[in-house]
């Protein structure tokens, strides 16, 4: 799979071992991985966004001085 395909939620959900129901529930509080619409209702996610979002939040977990 190329570096800017674009993921379905459940594909989405298997790359970044997320439950499809919290990828939802984040979309709609406005956080998690960028997605955008496709048409009226198929949500789709970037995967380098997705790629890009977990490397944030591995960042975002790693205490400062740490290996």
């Amino acid at each position: 799979m190329e570096a800017d395909s674009n993921l379905t939620t459940a594909q989405t959900s298997q790359l970044a071992n997320i439950p499809i129901p919290t990828l939802r529930w984040w979309r709609h509080q406005g956080i998690g991985p960028r997605s955008f619409r496709l048409g009226a209702r198929k949500v789709m996610y970037r995967r380098s966004d997705v790629l890009a979002w977990l490397d944030q939040q591995y960042d975002a977990g790693t205490p400062k001085g740490a290996a």
